[in-house]
C-alpha cells in the first residue's frame, strides 16, 4: 500500500500541469533579473500574459485560472515586482483574460478571435482600474507605460500563436 502512495505516474495530467506551472513561475522569476542584467524592458512583451497563454495552451481552464490568480503575487514575493497594487490589478486582468477567452472561444468557435478580444477586454479592465487607483492616489506613475503600438503587436502575436498552437493540439 505504501508503494502505491509513493508511486508517481509521470504521465498523469497532474504531473504535467505541475511541471508546466513550475516552468511558468521560473520564467516569470527570471524576467526581472534579465531586465536588470541587459537593460531590456522585457515587461514591454507582457511576460505574464505569455506565460498565461502558454498555460492555456498546455493545460486547462482551471489550471490557467490558478496561474492567473497566483502568478502576479508569486512574482511580487520572489522579485518584489510589480508593486502590491499592480499585482492585484494584473491578477484581475489575467483572470478576466482566461474567463473571457474560454467563453468567447465557445461562442465563436474561433481561437484567434477569442484570444484577441479576451486580451482587449482584460486590458480595458486593467487600464480602467488603474486610472481609478491613480485618481484616488492609491497608485502612482503613468497610466500607460508600455507604448500602445507594442501592446497591439503583442495582442496580435499572442492571438496568432495561441490559435496555431491550440489548432495543432486539436482544439477549436
Amino acid at each position: 500500500m505504501l508503494q502505491n502512495i509513493l508511486a508517481v505516474d509521470f504521465k498523469s495530467k497532474r504531473v504535467e500541469y505541475l511541471v508546466t506551472d513550475i516552468l511558468i513561475v521560473a520564467f516569470i522569476y527570471i524576467i526581472p533579473t534579465l531586465s536588470h542584467l541587459t537593460s531590456i524592458p522585457f515587461y514591454f512583451f507582457e511576460p505574464m500574459r505569455i506565460a498565461l497563454v502558454f498555460c492555456i495552451i498546455a493545460t486547462n481552464q482551471k489550471n490557467s485560472l490558478l496561474i492567473a490568480l497566483t502568478l502576479p503575487i508569486v512574482s511580487l514575493i520572489l522579485s518584489s515586482h510589480p508593486s502590491f497594487a499592480k499585482s492585484i490589478l494584473i491578477m484581475g486582468e489575467l483572470v478576466i483574460n482566461v474567463i473571457v477567452f474560454y467563453q468567447l472561444q465557445k461562442k465563436f468557435n474561433n481561437i484567434f478571435i477569442g484570444m484577441l478580444f479576451s486580451i482587449l477586454i482584460a486590458k480595458v479592465f486593467y487600464y480602467g482600474s488603474k486610472l481609478f487607483l491613480i485618481n484616488f492616489g492609491w497608485l502612482h506613475g503613468d497610466l500607460i507605460s508600455t507604448p500602445i503600438w507594442i501592446q497591439y503587436f503583442m495582442m496580435i502575436f499572442i492571438s496568432i500563436t495561441a490559435a496555431i498552437a491550440l489548432k495543432s493540439k486539436g482544439e477549436r
